[in-house]
C-alpha cells in the first residue's frame, strides 16, 4: 500500500511531530522513509531573506553583512542536516528503513519533484492551518502539495490548544 513514504521535515516543533506520524505509520505498514527537508528562506526558523539578526547595518559594509548572512546559512543547513541524520537514526533503530536528502529550492516544488523521482507511495507534511491574509503572504506549501503531488498526500494537523471557557456544548459553556 504505502511502502515508499516521503516525510517532508522542517526544523520545527511541526517537523518533529510530522516525522513521529510517519515512523508510526511505516512501522505498521513495513515502510521505508525517505526524509526530506528543503532548504527555504521561507522556513519558520531560516535565516530568511531578512534573517540578518543582530547585525546593525551601519556602519557595516555590505561585504560583511554578506559573511554574516552566509554564516547564518551555513549553521542552519548544519543544524538541519544533524536532525536529519538522528531522526534517521531513531527510525533505524525502530527497525525502519531510512534515509535523508537535504537540498535547497521551493519547498512545495522540491518536496512533489521528490516524490516524483524518488516514486514515493505516500508523502507525509504539516499543516499549520494558516487562512486568509498569513496563507497568503506566506504561501500554503502543504496546499501546493496537495494540488501537485504525484502521490497520495497525508497532511499532519498542528494540535490545537483550547482554552476550558472557549468549549461550548450545546449551546452551554462547560
Amino acid at each position: 500500500m504505502f511502502e515508499k513514504i516521503l516525510v517532508a521535515m522542517d526544523s520545527s516543533g511541526m517537523g518533529n511531530h510530522v516525522f513521529d506520524q510517519a515512523l508510526s505509520l511505516a512501522k505498521a505498514l513495513n515502510g521505508h522513509l525517505m526524509l526530506l527537508h528543503v532548504l527555504a528562506p521561507e522556513e519558520e526558523n531560516s535565516p530568511g531573506v531578512a534573517g540578518f539578526s543582530g547585525i546593525d547595518y551601519y556602519p557595516w559594509s555590505l561585504n560583511d553583512v554578506n559573511i554574516s548572512y552566509r554564516k547564518q546559512w551555513d549553521e542552519f543547513e548544519s543544524e538541519c542536516l544533524e536532525l536529519l541524520r538522528s531522526r534517521t537514526d531513531e527510525a533505524t533503530r525502530a527497525g525502519v528503513k531510512a534515509e535523508f536528502i537535504q537540498v535547497p529550492g521551493s519547498a512545495g516544488e522540491t518536496i512533489c519533484n521528490m516524490a516524483k523521482n524518488w516514486d514515493a507511495d505516500l508523502i507525509v507534511i504539516g499543516h499549520r492551518g494558516l487562512s486568509g491574509l498569513s496563507e497568503f503572504l506566506l504561501g500554503s506549501i502543504s496546499n501546493y502539495v496537495l494540488h501537485h503531488a504525484p502521490c497520495s498526500v497525508l497532511t499532519v494537523q498542528t494540535k490545537v490548544v483550547t482554552s476550558p471557557e472557549s468549549v461550548k456544548t450545546d449551546g452551554m459553556e462547560s
